[in-house]
C-alpha cells in the first residue's frame, strides 16, 4: 500500500489523444496515405510528423486563438513545404477528417467504465474542436460515460496554457484540489501540471517523450488500466472496484 496523495478526487480529468484515443498511430496512418498520394512513399512519415507537432505546437500558442481544424491545416502546409511538398485541401481533409475515428485504447473502454462505477466523475480536457471529438467520445462507452468535454475551441486556449485547465475547473465547478489529472502528454499536460500543481497521473506508453525537468507527478503507468491498481493502492478504489 503505497500513500495516497492527499483526499480522494470527485472528477478525473483526461488527456484525450495519446491517452485515451490511439492518436500516434492514427496520424501515421493518415500522413502515410498524404505521402502515397503525393508518390511519395519514399520519406519517412515519422520524420513529417516530427515536423508537423512543430509547427502545430507553435500555432497553438499563437494569438489570436484559431480553432484546432486551422491549426492542424496549416502546421500541415508548413510541414509539407519543408519537404518540398504542396499541400491542398484535400491533404488537410485526410489529416482532420481521420481524427474523428481514431479508435480507444484496448483497454481503455472498459477502465473507463470501472471508474464511472466506482463514482468518479470523468472529464476530458483536449487541444481540439468539440466537432472533431465527438466522434471520439462516441467510442469511449455508453452515453453518460464522459461526464464533460472541455475543448481549446470553448477555452479560447491550447494547453499547455493554463486558461484552458482553469475554464475546464470552472466548467465542472472543481478546484484544483479535487481532481487528478491522467495524461500521456509530457510537453503539454505535464508542463501544465508542473506549473499549476495539480495532481496528475502520467500514461507514459513508451514513447520515448520525457516529463518536465525537475518534476515528478504523482504516478506513472503504462496503460491506462495500470490507474485501477494504483487508485486501489491509494484507497482510493476497494478491493472490487467499488467507491470506498
Amino acid at each position: 500500500m503505497t500513500h495516497s496523495p492527499a483526499p480522494r478526487p470527485t472528477w478525473l480529468t483526461f488527456d484525450c489523444y495519446g491517452t485515451l484515443i490511439q492518436w500516434d498511430e492514427g496520424l501515421l496512418a493518415a500522413v502515410s496515405r498524404i505521402l502515397a498520394r503525393h508518390g511519395r512513399a519514399e520519406i519517412d512519415p515519422g520524420r513529417l510528423i516530427a515536423v508537423y507537432d512543430q509547427h502545430e505546437h507553435a500555432l497553438e500558442q499563437q494569438q489570436p486563438h484559431r480553432n484546432f481544424r486551422t491549426v492542424s491545416g496549416e502546421a500541415l502546409h508548413r510541414a509539407m513545404g519543408e519537404f518540398g511538398l504542396h499541400c491542398g485541401p484535400a491533404d488537410a481533409e485526410i489529416l482532420t477528417g481521420s481524427i474523428s475515428a481514431m479508435p480507444p485504447f484496448p483497454e481503455v473502454p472498459g477502465t473507463l467504465r470501472r471508474l464511472k462505477e466506482a463514482g468518479f466523475r470523468l472529464c476530458i480536457i483536449s487541444n481540439t474542436d468539440d466537432a472533431l471529438i465527438a466522434g471520439n467520445v462516441a467510442q469511449l462507452g455508453p452515453p453518460g460515460t464522459i461526464d464533460r468535454v472541455v475543448t481549446a475551441e470553448q477555452a479560447g486556449a491550447y494547453k499547455p496554457q493554463a486558461r484552458i485547465f482553469e475554464h475546464a475547473w470552472q466548467a465542472i465547478g472543481a478546484g484544483r484540489d479535487d481532481i487528478c489529472h491522467i495524461c500521456a502528454s509530457p510537453h503539454l499536460d505535464l508542463v501544465a501540471a508542473h506549473g499549476l500543481s495539480f495532481r496528475c497521473v502520467w500514461v507514459d506508453r513508451g514513447t520515448g517523450r520525457q516529463a518536465p525537468q525537475g518534476y515528478q507527478p504523482e504516478a506513472i503507468v503504462g496503460t491506462l488500466d495500470g490507474v485501477l491498481e494504483r487508485f486501489a493502492s491509494w484507497r482510493w478504489l476497494s478491493d472490487d472496484g467499488a467507491a470506498p
